[in-house]
């Protein structure tokens, strides 16, 4: 495709540079947005994500990609998430040290002080 920009008026130049700039930076947020994907899904296949190796926050995606579908695909895993301890309400009546949240899985020595008799609230902290 040729244009003849000689024959073209100050004003239809303009027009045509501002729509030129316009498909430029599309085309440029294309490129880079092809070029985000190939490296998170290169990270993510050695396990990691982008913001674990640079240390700057993972990009909002809002919308789905383009080519997506309903199917589902693996994520990356994210960051982990620091979790603080819970307060222990229960203690072993048999060893003060070993201590239970009252939340999860009942530790064994709990299961064995109930079933001897021992009531919960006698082991409450």
């Amino acid at each position: 495709m040729k244009i003849d920009l000689k024959g073209m008026t100050r004003k239809e130049l303009e027009k045509l540079k501002g729509q030129v700039e316009k498909e430029l930076e599309k085309s440029n947020e294309k490129d880079k947005k092809a070029a985000m994907d190939a490296a998170e899904k290169a990270v993510a296949a050695l396990g990691f994500t982008l913001a674990e190796l640079t240390g700057a926050p993972a990009p909002v995606r809002r919308g789905r990609p383009a080519g997506s579908t309903n199917a589902a695909k693996p994520r990356a895993k994210s960051a982990a998430k620091v979790k603080t301890p819970g307060v222990p309400r229960y203690a072993n009546p048999a060893n003060a040290s070993e201590t239970w949240t009252g939340k999860g899985r009942q530790p064994v020595w709990f299961k064995d002080a109930v079933a001897a008799g021992t009531t919960p609230d006698s082991m409450a902290l």
